[in-house]
């Protein structure tokens, strides 16, 4: 079974860089994954690859099972996780098509399952750092990356910002705004996981005052696809099984 999953959109498991061998239906004790686990073929490894919003893309952000999602992961043996997302930009030199690798967020959610630690154990996990630097430090060696380091505030959604929020995430020191990132990577972490996130900038968001359109996102992202590719060649065949990093003790003195 792959050690390696991609999360990310619908788009990204049907790149003619990968080749499906099949599909797995995991069942979780937190309820039904986005989608199927499709099992993908790269070279000589195999890549698990899960659609974040259902491969028809019909879970908005804040519905998405986050729990079942990393749960489904690991129970199929997998270790390390990229995940893909689109973002909009809170700088000015942040530009639509960008890439950026994030290296901290701020979680904005307010209603979403964000622990697997709910009842017997109490557990503080440290996401002072919340990716992993062994898998940063590999991405970082692409030129297709144009941002190494950014700072992403996730918000609930499925609304974007007002002006007056998106004003307020510049003060707050974000880069970039997109939805979907928490809590992913924190409850990947709780799972002693590998987690990357790569970023690809859709649109400038409304602090720019120019109201942000769904139909551009949808269009730049599809632009965003061919970089994001590029990406996943180099970086895949690098990630070795073996994890010199934290991520795996990440329970030790939570």
């Amino acid at each position: 079974m792959p050690h390696i999953a991609i999360i990310g959109g619908s788009g990204v498991g049907s790149l003619d860089i990968f080749e499906q061998q099949s599909e797995l239906e995991v069942e979780t004790p937190y309820g039904q994954p986005s989608d199927k686990i499709k099992i993908l073929k790269f070279g000589d490894l195999e890549i698990a690859f899960l659609p974040r919003h259902g491969s028809k893309h019909t879970i908005p952000p804040h519905l998405v099972n986050y729990r079942a999602n990393i749960y489904a992961l690991k129970s199929i043996g997998v270790d390390t996780i990229i995940s893909l997302s689109a973002v909009g930009s809170l700088k000015e030199e942040l530009k639509p098509r960008d890439i950026v690798l994030t290296d901290q967020f701020i979680d904005m959610t307010k209603s979403r399952k964000n622990t697997f630690y709910e009842g017997e154990k109490v557990t503080h996990i440290s996401v002072a750092d919340p990716f992993c630097e062994r898998l940063r430090t590999i991405a970082a060696q692409s030129n297709s990356i144009a941002h190494k380091n950014g700072t992403y505030v996730c918000i609930e959604g499925p609304r974007y910002s007002t002006r007056a929020e998106s004003k307020l995430w510049r003060i707050m020191g974000a880069d970039i705004i997109g939805m979907t990132l928490c809590p992913e990577a924190a409850l990947a972490r709780e799972q002693e996981l590998c987690y990357l996130n790569i970023a690809a900038v859709t649109d400038y968001d409304v602090w720019a005052e120019k109201p942000v359109s769904s139909r551009e996102v949808i269009e730049t992202m599809k632009k965003n696809i061919d970089a994001l590719k590029l990406i996943l060649e180099e970086l895949l065949p690098k990630i070795s099984a073996e994890r010199n990093c934290t991520c795996k003790d990440a329970l030790r003195d939570a």
